[in-house]
């Protein structure tokens, strides 16, 4: 196996590169430097822009428009993203990461049709509603119902944690369509519009006071038969399936790496009495200690997608690339916090929804938003404690 970039690979680098420098508007990156959370606007403007150049999916097939690419370019494209200050695609809902591919892979050709070209464009955005109270990492528990009505479904209970739903036109839903049997074969995978009625959306307003997050409330809310997807009762096997996806990109591999590079900036301009941080040897200890991690992280991630490349299956990627992405994610912010020091304590909201930091350095700001908001990112997507049961089931299987 041979990772070093090919002649091809750097032209590739490059035209990315070019492209995002000269494309990507600055009043957009400026805006997702200083603040987790970006305003819908503003990531349908990104995303329609990266449509025209027909690279709005870098992940999809070319036959559904996506762009083609190999696991290696998209790792690429990725790095010099996130190097350029692009958005949290995130953001922009879970259209292009998730239900396209769902769709494309299960839907119907109505489906596909009808939803696919307003993902690429930016049209819809898509939330998901995956996690209940008390059905969180054991989703095989969900009791949200879905009673088959004559041509309709008649869906009863609640989902939590449903990310973007105020931003939202459209929803994806794990439903239980079946009680009997084992709790795995009685689960459906549904899309509908989230004006539905019946639908209630409540604000969580998490640690860093940002809003993301939603409680979502079914009451007896009425969708046509034709918004599953796939088959009844298969809504576990689709929902592994995205799950897959969605830990291999949460990892942030690339962003990662941005955020250290600006740690590094943050160290040299903070003071540590008479010198900056940059030269005190604990910090940088600390500092050193994280990049060796990322460093590792990233071989491996380079590792996989060439496996990707070359229809090699790895199993325990996904839930490998989660534990380790995210720890680094949180050890990352954390010394970015440390580096501010006291100046990140003064926190407020701004009007425009981002939180400031007003005794904070320029580069700083953004920063204690950022930590504070991924505390969540060894739960969301998959605790680490159940990663590494999925990790220690597989090798025992095996």
């Amino acid at each position: 196996m041979d990772l070093t970039p090919s002649a091809e690979d750097l032209a590739f680098r490059q035209e990315v590169r070019t492209f995002i420098r000269d494309n990507l508007p600055a009043d957009i990156a400026e805006t997702a430097r200083r603040s987790f959370h970006i305003a819908p606007d503003d990531m349908r403007c990104w995303q329609r822009i990266l449509y025209e150049k027909g690279w709005a999916a870098p992940s999809w097939p070319k036959e559904y428009g996506g762009t083609g690419w190999t696991a290696l370019q998209r790792y690429i494209f990725d790095e010099e993203y996130c190097m350029a200050d692009g958005p949290l695609p995130l953001m922009m809902g879970h259209g292009v990461p998730m239900v396209g591919p769902l769709i494309y892979t299960f839907g119907t050709e109505e489906q596909k049709s009808r939803y696919l070209p307003r993902i690429l464009r930016g049209d819809d955005y898509w939330c998901q509603g995956f996690s209940e109270p008390g059905s969180g990492s054991d989703l095989a528990s969900l009791r949200t119902r879905a009673s088959a009505d004559g041509d309709h479904y008649v869906i009863n209970g609640q989902k939590i944690w449903t990310s973007l739903a105020h931003h939202s036109n459209m929803i994806f839903c794990l439903v239980r369509t079946d009680t009997t049997g084992k709790p795995q074969q009685g689960i459906s995978m549904l899309v509908f519009p989230i004006d539905t009625p019946g639908i209630t959306i409540r604000p969580i307003i998490s640690i860093d006071r940002g809003h993301s997050l939603n409680e979502t409330f079914f009451e007896n809310v009425r969708v046509p038969r034709s918004s599953l997807i796939g088959e009844e009762g298969k809504g576990w096997t689709y929902a592994k399936f995205l799950l897959g996806h969605e830990r291999f990109a949460i990892a942030e591999i690339a962003r990662s790496k941005r955020r250290l590079q600006r740690l590094r900036e943050m160290a040299r301009q903070a003071r540590a009495g008479a010198q900056t941080l940059a030269d005190d040897p604990v910090f940088t200890d600390k500092l050193a200690a994280v990049e060796i991690e990322l460093m590792a992280l990233e071989q491996m991630g380079l590792k996989i997608a060439w496996e990707m490349d070359q229809r090699i299956d790895n199993p325990l990627s996904a839930s490998i690339l989660k534990i380790r992405g995210t720890q680094i994610i949180q050890a990352v912010t954390e010394l970015s916090i440390e580096a501010m020091g006291y100046s990140g304590l003064a926190y407020e909201s701004r009007q425009d929804g981002s939180q400031h930091s007003p005794s904070a350095p320029e580069i700083s700001q953004g920063k204690m938003e950022e930590f504070l908001f991924l505390r969540a990112a060894t739960i969301y997507g998959g605790t680490t404690e159940t990663q590494q049961n999925i990790i220690a089931k597989m090798i025992h299987a095996n």
